[in-house]
């Protein structure tokens, strides 16, 4: 196939670009570099298939030629990235959504929408299941993030239902490998970098509230294998396994070796208290579970931000 991925110079968005060169795919990797980083993309360069767009998909796009699938990934997902860029990221939900919506129309190609655990908010119903509405405030300082992702699944199925356009939906649960942004804000990022630089590992609230982690890898296998299937209609692509902030806090400083102190801050506003996956779906429709443990994909994890901050201090 010829795929066009957006975003991908990204943390989600270059790994699956690898992943689809992998299995014989051309792709058009488009990313105007405001959180994605060329050092993701760099090792493509070279591979004859691979093409590199730099633009942002909130303007016009236009991709000349064939086009069989449109994996919309582009756009900013990071905590520390919601006060920031708030109008970017809106925009890159709702306008570049649009955008490419019109390429694969224009193309007759399959267009996923990378959507996320964020559009059902603080859930009120656990673990959260693909028929479940959320539970989201609109006006908060999240809510730049979780509506215009609410807003990408409105467009994807109003594009489905009007004009026949082939959508799949993925619904991300807290992804962590290797090439996140070592500043992004995120638990994964915070306790890692602190861990490796010797610093009092920060924790917000009292570490009761849950998440569930999916290696980049189960993530990706996932997420090719809801683009090949023929199921119309969002789907979960997340680890059920549940950890307290807690004791994830507890592994990072395992892994790491760091025994400094545990911080607790103030938890951020309309942070969610519980978030774990239904993958009843994806395990039936795709025959996908991710592999990957935490611990395992920490270790990794944690190797590249070691390689990461040493480069930095050389």
């Amino acid at each position: 196939m010829r795929v066009v991925v957006t975003g991908g110079a990204g943390f989600i968005g270059s790994h699956l670009c690898r992943a689809l060169l992998d299995r014989g795919d051309q792709v058009t990797a488009i990313d105007n570099l405001l959180t994605g980083n060329i050092a993701n993309i760099e090792e493509l360069f070279g591979n004859p298939a691979f093409t590199f767009v730099r633009h942002d998909v909130s303007q016009y796009v236009h991709v000349p030629g064939r086009v069989d699938a449109v994996l919309h990934f582009a756009s900013p997902a990071s905590p520390a990235d919601f006060e920031r860029i708030p109008i970017q990221i809106l925009k890159v939900g709702s306008l570049g959504t649009l955008h490419m919506l019109g390429v694969a129309k224009e193309k007759g190609a399959r267009f996923l929408l990378a959507s996320t655990s964020e559009v059902y908010g603080d859930p009120q119903v656990h673990p959260q299941p693909e028929t479940y509405w959320g539970h989201v405030n609109p006006i908060g300082p999240r809510g730049v993030y979780d509506e215009a992702k609410r807003f990408a699944e409105a467009m994807t199925f109003a594009y489905h239902r009007a004009h026949a356009v082939d959508v799949r939906v993925a619904r991300i649960f807290n992804t962590f490998g290797p090439r996140m942004r070592p500043d992004d804000g995120r638990l994964v990022t915070n306790l890692l970098v602190q861990g490796l630089t010797g610093k009092p590992l920060t924790i917000y609230g009292d570490g009761s509230q849950t998440r569930s982690f999916c290696y980049i890898d189960d993530e990706v296998r996932g997420l090719l294998a809801l683009l090949d299937s023929d199921y119309v209609g969002p789907v979960n692509i997340g680890n059920p396994n549940e950890y307290t902030v807690g004791e994830f806090a507890a592994i990072a400083r395992e892994v790491t070796g760091n025994l400094s102190e545990i911080v607790h801050e103030p938890l951020p506003v309309d942070d969610p208290m519980q978030r774990q996956p239904d993958i009843t779906l994806a395990e039936s429709l795709l025959d996908w579970s991710p592999q990957v443990g935490l611990r395992e994909g920490l270790e990794r994890t944690a190797e590249y931000f070691r390689a990461i901050l040493a480069a930095e201090v050389a």
